[in-house]
């Protein structure tokens, strides 16, 4: 039986003279900031002061011993960043220049000191370039020449700090005369038949030539064998009444144990392989209709509008990066109604830890390819590395049930077509032949049992602009970079993969990583944690087309771009949903960050939620309710997203600024399963569109939720006719009490009563304390209505604490 030895200890840092302990897995900069070397990149600006890491060369060295009585000994590495010269007892062993894929270099016999010497990321791109020609990069970093985690060099939300190091396991296997080399599980169902169809690859050593081994899978009772005479297999399995796994909120998600055993003539076991699978089918319809062109998933036959969220590595270190805290951040997203997470293209194919809470979550993947906002050269030495690291991944992922879909690249499609590309590339390579040909065709290959799209955003043609809102996915970036967010309401996209509004992080995270600076919107290190071009300017004309501007008050533009941010991505969220089917999806910029940042994340650097992440879990619900003006006149939307009719009951009330009844109405509305209801609001309900003194409000009591603005009962819409700094608010009165709640931890709930109207009030919990989470986000009270805010985390409180913790919107 193969043998394994994990390589984690003993390892030494070393450049020139100096030499200090290394952790491993992990990265030049982490075992830096260990020693002391260096500050932390986070706090600061002290990013820039650390520049100077990813511009030299660094050495892994330890010592390298076994003993081994089988015939073969593989050194594996998992993950190395990236450009590699490995040698062990002074002799070499193998060079590598990729981050994303995995290498084995045959060591048997060998020991002695171990080297793994890291050239600059830099310098390897230089060298790639200087064989390729220029390419154009929407940033000024040659990410396009190495292949390497791009956002690594700065992105416009990531900090430029370009890693090195042995990041993901290593180990020494030791085996005989064979071992498994990739195994790859074709997965369908078909009339409540789960299929299994494996496909076996093994390598022999010499002793193993010519000898027949034995291959057994099982799964769920299922079993089969196959005999090898050469080097492949195929084992054929079936389940009878399998349990089909279902995305979250439509059903379970069953997993299976899939076993695999290689063994010699005797029956003795060589190797073994096992993984989690699911059974179901995904299909992409993008079928043309009157609309222009779908881009809708269908799993196991039900067509679904997908709630997704962007994801970007969750560390700028990605080896810090813990299978708990994976679980962490995507058992988040799952409570907050997303059911499609998009690994990003700038990013890292993750940890197999990242799939696996996928799979137990119900949480669909979409997998980019690794390509972002650059062209990038179809030469080698990239063309041969980019196929190895496709095939690599592909058969590395392919087991989990939670990837429905296949990305060829992010933007570059786009890019070549509106970014002034195709002049400068005169012709040169760019990547199309990989987006096109090269990817498409190991998908085909290697797992056909998923779709592939060619880039996000696609057209799905050159007949059609690539980002085309009627064809395919798109990305909307016009609003947040030009326009209001109520621009999103102009159009339906088939697909928005793409797009979001920033906003800066938690006001405890800020003080975390700006120590002792007094904190301004352009204080150096708010400037420095802010990345984007021209942010702060775009962050201030989107709250001034709707509030004053605040004028030396850090802590009420705070709480305003904070709002901003959730009510821009709601905006949009309502009003696509509004019109399933022809809108089949959201995946908002962005869930997660990788650093304390000014940016589009629902969750900080910190790990703390922005009141975007209420607003998703309240806009990405089963059921919502919203009221949509449009040409036509204001649409109330019952969007039902659950397998049940949905029947309530919508009292529509148009009313004062004081709280007074101007006019009501019931309506009984029906959405059926998966669908939406629109119903034309009457005429004598909707405020006149220069109203400064009136709204609508749409409220759906449903008889199991109990009612009451706040209370997680019933649903509510609201209408104001004029922005905000044009309508005739009331200074906001309410009052704040404690209610201590019974059980363990220090739960307590903030309770307001409104005595007036009280315009999105917004608890901000780390104000309370460094550690404290509340359970809601942004809500409106009427005059005589209140709220329970539940609070943990926070320690002692007292009702004036809770009071200048909270914010709602004021009058002009």
């Amino acid at each position: 039986m193969k043998d394994v030895t994990q390589l984690t200890e003993g390892w030494s840092l070393r450049h020139g003279e100096e030499s200090l302990e290394a952790t491993v897995p992990g990265c030049v900069h982490t075992d830096l900031l260990t020693a002391g070397v260096i500050p932390d990149p986070f706090l600061g600006r002290n990013e820039t002061d650390v520049a100077w890491v990813g511009r030299r060369a660094w050495t892994y060295v330890r010592d390298l011993g076994h003993d081994s009585a089988h015939e073969r000994t593989d050194l594996v590495f998992d993950g190395l960043d990236t450009a590699a010269y490995i040698t062990l007892g002074g002799r070499p062993v193998g060079r590598t220049r990729n981050m994303h894929r995995r290498y084995r270099f045959d060591v048997t016999g060998r020991t002695g000191r171990l080297e793994i010497r890291f050239a600059s990321a830099y310098d390897e791109a230089a060298a790639v370039r200087a064989v390729t020609g220029e390419r154009p990069n929407v940033y000024p970093e040659p990410s396009q020449y190495i292949r390497k985690m791009a956002c690594n060099f700065g992105w416009d939300w990531g900090p430029t700090l370009v890693t090195a190091g042995i990041w993901r396991p290593v180990r020494l296997e030791h085996w005989s005369t064979a071992r498994i080399a990739h195994v790859r599980p074709l997965v369908t169902v078909a009339e409540g038949t789960g299929r299994v169809e494996v496909r076996l690859a093994i390598e022999r050593t010499a002793q193993g030539r010519g000898r027949t081994l034995r291959a057994e899978a099982r799964v769920a009772g299922a079993r089969a064998e196959a005999e090898l005479d050469g080097d492949e297999a195929v084992l054929h399995l079936e389940v009878p009444d399998a349990r089909l796994w279902w995305p979250r909120g439509y059903g379970e998600q069953p997993l299976y144990d899939l076993r695999l055993t290689l063994s010699d003539e005797e029956g003795g076991p060589l190797d073994t392989w096992h993984r989690r699978i699911g059974f179901r089918t995904v299909e992409l319809d993008r079928s043309a209709d009157e609309h222009g062109t779908g881009f809708t998933l269908v799993v196991n036959g039900v067509r679904i509008f997908a709630r997704g969220v962007n994801w970007i590595p969750d560390d700028a270190f990605p080896s810090r990066v813990t299978p708990e805290r994976y679980r962490t951040r995507l058992t988040r997203a799952a409570e907050a109604n997303v059911d499609l997470v998009r690994v990003w293209g700038g990013g890292i194919y993750e940890d197999d830890a990242f799939y696996d809470a996928c799979d137990e979550l119900g949480l669909m993947v979409w997998q980019d390819f690794l390509f972002a906002c650059a062209a990038y050269p179809e030469e080698q030495p990239l063309r041969g590395e980019i196929e190895a690291e496709a095939r690599d991944n592909v058969v590395r992922l392919m087991p989990h049930p939670s990837l429905v879909l296949w990305n060829g690249n992010n933007e570059n499609l786009w890019g070549f077509r509106d970014w002034e590309w195709e002049a400068p590339l005169a012709g040169d390579s760019w990547g199309e032949g990989y987006y096109l040909g090269l990817l498409p065709r190991i998908v085909a290959e290697l797992d056909p049992t998923r779709p592939y799209t060619a880039g996000s955003p696609w057209s799905g043609s050159w007949d059609h602009h690539p980002n085309d809102p009627a064809h395919g996915t798109h990305h909307s970036w016009e609003v947040w970079n030009r326009q209001d967010y109520a621009e999103y309401r102009a159009s339906v996209p088939r697909f928005v993969a793409e797009f979001g509004w920033q906003a800066p992080p938690a006001l405890a995270t800020l003080r975390r990583a700006l120590p002792g600076e007094r904190l301004a919107p352009d204080s150096p290190g708010m400037l420095h944690h802010q990345k984007a071009e021209d942010g702060n300017g775009k962050l201030d004309r989107g709250v001034a087309r709707h509030f004053p501007l605040p004028e030396d008050d850090f802590d009420r533009w705070h709480y305003l771009t904070q709002l901003v941010q959730a009510r821009a991505v709601a905006a949009g969220i309502e009003h696509w949903r509004s019109h399933w089917p022809v809108c089949a999806g959201t995946v908002v910029w962005q869930l997660n960050d990788c650093w304390p940042v000014t940016s589009w994340a629902a969750i900080d650097g910190d790990g703390r939620l922005k009141p975007l992440y209420h607003e998703l879990r309240r806009v990405y619900a089963d059921r919502l309710l919203t009221l949509q003006p449009g040409a036509g006149g204001l649409v109330l939307a019952a969007v039902n997203q659950s397998a049940e009719p949905w029947r309530t009951t919508v009292t529509l009330r148009r009313t004062g600024a004081d709280g007074t009844t101007v006019g009501e109405a019931a309506l009984d509305v029906t959405a059926d399963p998966r669908a939406v209801a629109r119903i034309a609001v009457p005429e004598g309900l909707v405020p006149d569109e220069r109203s400064a003194k009136e709204f609508l409000v749409a409220d759906a009591w449903e008889p199991a939720r109990p009612a009451g603005a706040g209370s997680g009962g019933g649903l509510r819409a609201l209408h104001f006719p004029v922005p905000d700094k044009d309508f005739a608010y009331p200074r906001p009165r309410f009052d704040v009490t404690l209610e201590p709640v019974p059980g363990p931890g220090d739960r307590v709930d903030i309770v307001v009563s409104a005595r007036t109207l009280v315009r999105d009030l917004l608890l901000q919990p780390d104000r309370l304390g460094p550690a404290a989470a509340c359970d809601s986000g942004p809500q409106t009270l009427l005059p005589g209505e209140r709220t329970r805010i539940r609070v943990h985390g926070c320690g002692t409180l007292t009702a004036d604490a809770a009071r200048a913790a909270l914010f709602c919107v004021e009058p002009a």
